[in-house]
């Protein structure tokens, strides 16, 4: 199984309270650094298409 390092977020600063991703054979894994049990683990294209749908605003109803 090919596995990167889980890398961090530049913003998050000292805090250990941010997303970290990695890549697993292919796939691309994402945890809140305090949760680190709890993987959600997507493609490349999910998580393109889920970046873009939050910078459009198509989520901000939500709030």
């Amino acid at each position: 199984m090919s596995r990167s390092q889980w890398q961090k977020s530049s913003f998050s600063a000292a805090n250990n309270e941010c997303v970290e991703v990695r890549t697993v054979d292919g796939a691309i894994e994402l945890r809140e650094s305090d949760e680190g049990q709890h993987i959600l683990r997507t493609t490349s294209a999910a998580l393109a298409a889920l970046l873009h749908g939050i910078k459009a605003g198509e989520f901000d109803h939500h709030a």
